[in-house]
């Protein structure tokens, strides 16, 4: 298994790929980085990704999506569900409405709430979602920006070895996964917020026990990222830290008992790290319970569960008096009820029929109308 971390700048930007070929892009840096990201993504992936995975709605992790998209194209598209007025976020779900095939939230299963979403990527890989678990727990709320600290964390194991994302995560986020029964260890962390002091609290980096951590930074950038406490907040747990600004692209590849990365800058030099995953973990060490935030969380009007919509038969939707919806220049029609319409500001075409939707669209793959 082979993780890129890619060099685009002040921004973030990772791809998988599976050792069955399985490719998820989390994130797609800055929008001055989408050239590059598109070329380099021709050159690692073959066929459409299968899953492009948005942290959280900021410009400096969606800016380059649309291109990733244009280049290589995806079967699947996660994000926050997080409402955010940013003008580029709602022209990227525009965008990805009409060009993937499924657009979704990180919902843990419906039949089963107290357990954590997880993707599979074939041969024993992994990938968990720690966070957020919307509509069973409301976003946080009142922090210092609740668009990072709602920002997907999610978990990568492969035999004993363990990768963890946490895009911008803030301070609440961080303490509110240690008070999860979670195991959050992990072998190589994508350091929070480009290395920004805010994040990576000395308790958290104590429970990660990093060996590697990779800083997504672009040099000389205008915040001072990373900022000295981080780093020497990661020395502290003697994890070997890469940074894009100084390293360029990082490469990690895993055998499942230990992870080799590489950087772009470093010549021939690489480094090895052993896994301590135990093989075959839960990541989850117990129930999710919902978590007291101690906060005023956001309310989230909670969605249809997708379980209820897939369980009906086109003529039990017929029967309810459900109607079908395609969006301007889509080939695909949903439910009306599904989410991913109401994330859209597409113009839209309305079907009183399942039939008359058919005649000229093909079923989108989020919803099964």
């Amino acid at each position: 298994m082979t993780v890129y971390f890619l060099d685009v700048g002040q921004g973030d930007a990772a791809l998988i790929v599976s050792p069955t070929g399985k490719t998820v892009l989390i994130d797609g840096g800055p929008p001055e980085a989408s050239s590059r990201l598109g070329a380099r993504l021709r050159e690692l992936v073959k066929g459409p990704l299968d899953l492009v995975i948005l942290t959280h709605p900021h410009l400096d992790h969606l800016g380059g999506l649309r291109a990733a998209v244009k280049a290589v194209g995806a079967k699947r598209f996660m994000d926050p569900g997080f409402d955010h007025p940013s003008e580029a976020y709602r022209d990227l779900l525009n965008f990805v409405g009409t060009e993937v095939g499924q657009v979704m939230s990180p919902e843990p299963n419906a039949s089963s709430p107290q357990t954590l979403l997880t993707v599979g990527l074939g041969e024993g890989v992994a990938l968990t979602v720690l966070w957020p678990r919307v509509p069973q727990e409301t976003f946080l709320a009142d922090t210092r920006s609740d668009a990072n600290a709602n920002s997907i964390v999610t978990k990568l194991t492969y035999g004993k070895t363990a990768f963890l994302f946490t895009g911008d995560s803030e301070p609440p986020t961080e303490e509110m996964l240690l008070k999860k029964p979670v195991d959050l260890t992990a072998t190589v962390l994508k350091v929070a917020h480009h290395g920004g002091k805010h994040s990576s609290t000395a308790a958290f980096l104590e429970r990660v026990k990093p060996q590697a951590a990779v800083i997504s930074c672009g040099a000389g950038n205008d915040y001072g990222h990373p900022s000295p406490e981080v780093l020497g907040r990661l020395g502290k747990v003697r994890a070997r830290t890469f940074r894009t600004d100084q390293d360029g692209e990082v490469m990690a590849v895993s055998d499942g008992t230990s992870v080799t990365l590489r950087s772009a800058k470093g010549g021939a030099g690489a480094t090895s790290i052993t896994g301590t995953q135990p093989v075959g973990g839960p990541v989850a060490l117990g129930p999710i319970e919902p978590t007291p935030h101690g906060r005023a969380g956001r309310s989230v009007e909670k969605e249809p569960e997708p379980g209820v919509s897939r369980s009906r038969t086109p003529a039990e939707s017929t029967a309810t008096g459900e109607r079908y919806v395609s969006l301007k220049n889509s080939k695909v029609f949903h439910r009306e009820s599904c989410s991913t319409l109401k994330r859209s500001k597409n113009e839209r075409t309305v079907y009183t029929s399942r039939a008359d939707a058919l005649r000229e669209r093909r079923p989108a793959e989020d919803c099964h109308p």
